[in-house]
C-alpha cells in the first residue's frame, strides 16, 4: 500500500530559496565561489557539522572542491562538495554528496537586482529521489526540513556580503 501511494509523490525533490543581497553581484560571487568562506555561512560547513574540512587548491572556481567529515547524533558522517561550473555572470553550480543520501545538484543563481544596485540570488537544491517509497516520503519532506537551513544561510551570506560592500 505505501509503495503505491509513494508512486503518486514526485521521483525528484527541490528545494529553493531566494532573496536579494545589497552588495554588487562581483561581491557576492566572490564569496559563493571560494569555498574557503562557505563555514561563515553554509549550514552545511558551519564547523558544528563539519568539524574537519579539507580544501581543494586553488579552492575556488570550476573542480575546487572540499570533504567533510564529523559527527552528528553519535553517528560519523562525510561527504563532498565540488563546484561542476562558475561563472561571474551567472553564479555558481555544484555537487554535494553525503554519506548514506542521494547526490545533490545545488546552483546559486545570481543576476543584478531589478534597480541595479545588488543582486538577487537563489540557492537550489536538487535531489534524484529513484521510486523507492521511503526516498519519496523523504523529498516529500524536503523542503520543510532543508528550507530553513538555506534560509538562514542566505541570511548569513547576505549580512557578510553588504559588511563587504
Amino acid at each position: 500500500m505505501i509503495f503505491l501511494i509513494s508512486l503518486l509523490l514526485p521521483s525528484k525533490a527541490i528545494v529553493e530559496r531566494s532573496g536579494v543581497i545589497d552588495a554588487p553581484l562581483s561581491t557576492v560571487y566572490a564569496e559563493i565561489n571560494n569555498l574557503n568562506t562557505w563555514p561563515e555561512w553554509n549550514p552545511w560547513a558551519a564547523p558544528g557539522v563539519a568539524q574537519k574540512i579539507e580544501f581543494s587548491n586553488p579552492p575556488a572556481g570550476q573542480g575546487a572542491f572540499y570533504t567533510w567529515s564529523g559527527m552528528q547524533q553519535d553517528r560519523p558522517v562525510s561527504g563532498k562538495v565540488l563546484i561542476r561550473e562558475s561563472s561571474p555572470e551567472k553564479g555558481v553550480y555544484y555537487n554535494m554528496e553525503f554519506n548514506a543520501m542521494k547526490p545533490v545538484a545545488a546552483a546559486f543563481d545570481l543576476k543584478p537586482s531589478v534597480d541595479g544596485k545588488g543582486t538577487a540570488i537563489q540557492w537550489r537544491l536538487e535531489t534524484h529521489l529513484g521510486m523507492l517509497p521511503w526516498w519519496k516520503l523523504r523529498g516529500f519532506l524536503a523542503d520543510r526540513l532543508t528550507g530553513p537551513q538555506l534560509e538562514d544561510g542566505l541570511t548569513k551570506l547576505r549580512n557578510i556580503c553588504e559588511k563587504k560592500k
